[in-house]
């Protein structure tokens, strides 16, 4: 088979969905085809629910619906080699198109550490692949001790869904911390807690050398030779972006293996746009290259890289990642935005921060009322908000994203101090003791 696109999409998850529906949108009059390898994508992080609160990867799945309503055509099939000169994609199944612009959405994979014993039988890692998913749900109903490598946010979830399903658990990371990259360690303490509180034990600063057991697992060995007894492992030990077709046509690659782009996501070839996990991130504040993956930024790159095909429609679009992370843990939301204190001093930033603890509802008597905690981290000289964490009830998902925005706009800690808000009984915290703002008070009488 062979076709002409004016667009084609390779990878159909989040970014590659957003990036086409957005593209189609703008440019009505262009052709448009999505390539996916996978018959059914899964929703990336709702992946850890599957094994408790969805019980099955069929409730996880992210519904074509909208590309074919926009009338953009799909084919699942791999592409094996895009010939940049020629504009010509071929894919494993032997067709072969034409394209004017390409939108590389290829995602990203798990990283496995090289640590003997990892190819035991119930070793097991967390690829966004339905079939590999579906035969590990399978394996661990007849599991009951899980050790859990790495406790960034995939770990932490995943060892809290199994907790839920009665499973014991052990929850291994190598840093002082858990989920080191997105909070400092006051507030991860406090998750520590949550998940301890569950019946997890959580075993920090600790790097483990060895899966142990004949043909399949049996324990988990530790630096320290402790070994812990283990019906199954699970590495959550991060991903690394898919750029292997990026790379084999020429492509500009960072340190992180991740494609080169701008700020309108083009790569170093101008028809061919990357987005998602497979291309670069640049810290919004520091303006270092990051590793960060996540579906919300992969979505704001896709709407960009939409508009900006065939004329650019923006200004330096997309300005560094910001990096806003949200979870919960038991009945606890913990979120954050920008930089951690502490990833602020290790950056030289001279800092100042406000710290306030609330109430999610006024009066906190209030049915489901949660004590909100807000922190805020603020550069001393330019008294600009660069970081935020907060912990309470589901409101706070919600309220990372406020301080995103208010991260992304540059906003001073005087601006936020004195800005209006709409407040109700059962929706929000009382107008005099608002944690967010008043966080931003204790940042102010701070100067």
């Amino acid at each position: 088979m062979k076709q002409k696109y004016n667009v084609i999409t390779i990878g159909g998850s989040a970014a590659g969905i957003v990036a086409a529906t957005t593209g189609k949108c703008c440019y009505p009059d262009k052709s448009f085809l999505m390539i996916r390898k996978e018959k059914d994508a899964m929703v990336p992080c709702g992946i850890p629910y599957v094994f408790g609160f969805l019980g099955t990867t069929e409730k996880n799945i992210i519904p074509l619906a909208p590309i074919e309503k926009a009338g953009i055509d799909f084919l699942q099939d791999e592409v094996i080699k895009i010939d940049r000169k020629e504009k010509k994609i071929f894919t494993k199944s032997g067709n072969e198109f034409e394209y004017e612009k390409l939108i590389l959405a290829t995602g990203s994979k798990p990283f496995i550490p090289n640590i003997p014993g990892k190819d035991l039988e119930n070793v097991f890692y967390v690829p966004k692949n339905k079939e590999y998913l579906d035969k590990m749900l399978e394996a661990l109903k007849g599991l009951n001790k899980v050790v859990v490598i790495g406790a960034g946010f995939i770990g932490v979830e995943i060892s809290d869904q199994l907790a839920h399903i009665g499973k014991d658990v052990t929850l291994v990371e190598i840093l002082p911390h858990i989920l080191g990259k997105a909070f400092d360690s006051d507030i991860a303490n406090i998750a520590q807690k949550e998940l301890e509180s569950m019946g997890i034990k959580v075993l920090t600063n600790t790097k483990v050398t060895e899966i142990t057991g004949s043909g399949k697992v049996e324990g988990v060995k530790l630096e320290n030779n402790e070994i812990l007894k283990a019906d199954a492992v699970i590495f959550a030990t991060g991903y690394t972006p898919n750029s292997e077709l990026a790379k084999n046509m020429g492509l500009e690659l960072n340190k992180y293996n991740a494609i080169r782009v701008d700020s309108y996501m083009r790569t170093s070839d101008p028809d061919i746009f990357a987005i998602g996990d497979c291309a670069q991130k640049v810290d919004f504040i520091t303006r270092k290259s990051v590793s960060i993956m996540l579906a919300s930024t992969a979505t704001s790159e896709a709407r960009i890289a939409g508009m900006n095909l065939y004329k650019l429609s923006t200004v330096r679009s997309f300005l560094g990642t910001i990096g806003i992370f949200s979870t919960k843990i038991g009945n606890k939301v913990f979120a954050s935005a920008g930089l951690t204190e502490e990833e602020a001093l290790k950056n030289n930033f001279d800092v100042k921060t406000g710290y306030f603890e609330g109430v999610d509802k006024h009066p906190g008597s209030l049915p489901n009322a949660n004590k909100q905690i807000v922190k805020l981290i603020v550069s001393k000289e330019s008294d600009v908000i660069i970081g935020g964490e907060v912990v309470g009830g589901d409101s706070a998902g919600e309220l990372i994203n406020v301080i995103g925005i208010a991260i992304q706009k540059n906003t001073s800690i005087t601006e936020l101090f004195i800005s209006q808000i709409g407040t109700h009984p059962l929706l929000t915290s009382a107008p005099t003791a608002y944690p967010l703002i008043k966080a931003a008070q204790n940042v102010f009488i701070s100067k």
